[in-house]
C-alpha cells in the first residue's frame, strides 16, 4: 500500500489529499511501485530557495525538489520513497507539481532523458 503524508499548507490552490494521493499512486504505479511511503510538503520560497542551493547548487526558489531515499531491495521496515518539497508561490499548477516529484522520485528526469519524463507526467495529467 502506498502512503502518502502531506505536510503544510498548500493555500486554496492546493489539490485535496485524495487527490494528492492518486497523483502519487498513478506516478508510482507507472513503473510498478505499489508499496511505501512518501512525504510531500508545502513551503515558502525561502525555504525551498534554500533546499534548491544546497542540494542543486542552484540560487532562488524554484517550483519542486524531490529527494529519494531508499532504493530498489529488502528494507527493515515499510520503504520509504522519497521526499517531495513543493513551493506553491512558485508553481502554477500544483497537480502538475505533484505528479513531477512523484515521476523524479521513481527515478526519471527530465533534464537527462529524451523527453519521456514529461510526456508521460502530460499523459497523466490527462487521466
Amino acid at each position: 500500500m502506498l502512503e502518502v503524508e502531506v505536510i503544510g499548507d498548500g493555500g486554496p490552490e492546493a489539490p485535496p489529499r485524495a487527490e494528492v494521493e492518486r497523483l502519487v499512486g498513478i506516478a508510482f504505479g507507472s513503473v510498478g511501485v505499489v508499496d511505501g511511503h512518501v512525504a510531500i510538503e508545502y513551503v515558502a520560497p525561502d525555504r525551498i530557495a534554500s533546499l534548491n542551493e544546497e542540494f542543486r547548487g542552484k540560487a532562488g526558489p524554484t517550483d519542486v525538489l524531490s529527494f529519494p531515499i531508499d532504493a530498489d531491495g529488502p528494507a527493515a521496515g515499510p520503504r520509504e520513497l522519497g521526499d517531495i518539497v513543493i513551493c506553491p508561490a512558485q508553481t502554477a499548477d500544483l497537480r502538475e507539481a505533484v505528479l513531477h516529484g512523484a515521476l523524479h522520485l521513481t527515478g526519471m528526469d527530465h533534464e537527462t532523458d529524451e523527453g519521456e519524463m514529461l510526456a508521460l507526467q502530460a499523459e497523466l495529467l490527462k487521466w
